[in-house]
């Protein structure tokens, strides 16, 4: 008996040339989002010792807050922590429009989030890690950042402010 060559039913070839079809068309979305709207996947910048990062002389998060590198440029280093408060240290900053400020943030805890709301800005702060990310602010305006990640019973009063200034 000789073997048969197998047939696929139209119907079902159908199927599978629309999933094809609509995997590219997903994979092109996401890479012209990534590639043409400037998304950036923050990546771990540096590693700290949680335990004394808010209080070793040496490290920036022992005074956070905001330093211009160059004019229109500056780094923003920001502590995220639960105990004894939930907070975000600074909880302001103050930068001219136009400026490119680039994050660093790190928690002396438990794992928090960081989101600047009107930006594509949102990761993860993880205790001993140092999240960098880079936005550009043109509009002047608030931009409020915000914890995204439930860090225990405080966690909706964790949040603070960039004030672009024009």
């Amino acid at each position: 008996m000789s073997a048969q060559p197998m047939h696929i039913h139209p119907y079902e070839r159908n199927w599978m040339v629309f999933s094809a079809v609509m995997l590219v068309l997903f994979a092109t979305a996401v890479s012209v989002a990534a590639f043409g709207m400037g998304i950036q996947v923050p990546a771990p910048e540096q590693r700290v010792d949680p335990r004394i990062v808010a209080t070793d002389p040496n490290s920036p998060w022992s005074n956070p807050g905001l330093r211009e590198v160059s004019p229109g440029k500056y780094d923003a280093y920001i502590l995220a922590h639960a105990i004894p408060v939930w907070e975000y240290l600074p909880k302001e900053i103050t930068v001219p429009a136009g400026s490119s400020v680039s994050f660093y943030v790190t928690s002396s805890d438990v794992q928090h989030g960081f989101k600047i709301q009107d930006t594509n800005a949102n990761f993860m702060v993880i205790p001993g890690q140092v999240s960098k990310l880079t936005i550009k602010f043109n509009k002047p305006g608030t931009y409020n950042y915000i914890c995204t990640e439930y860090c225990g019973s405080g966690h909706g009063i964790m949040y603070g402010a960039i004030i672009v200034t024009p």
